[in-house]
């Protein structure tokens, strides 16, 4: 990959609590598990598959 490759940063403000399996899962995979959590990851198309599955958990800081 490119050295400069473009982020993403998303901060989580919902719980996992009462989510189904697979939200918690995709989480756990952005590297979130905790509301108020921020991560800064590579912005590929399956991260922004990821984080459209759980946007009502996430909301995206940067781009």
């Amino acid at each position: 990959m490119a050295k400069d490759a473009a982020k993403v940063t998303v901060r989580q403000t919902g719980s996992p609590i009462r989510r189904k399996s697979d939200q918690r899962a995709t989480l756990i995979g952005l590297g979130l598990n905790r509301p108020g959590r921020i991560r800064t990851l590579e912005d590929t198309p399956s991260v922004r598959g990821m984080i459209a599955k759980v946007a009502h958990l996430v909301e995206v800081v940067t781009e």
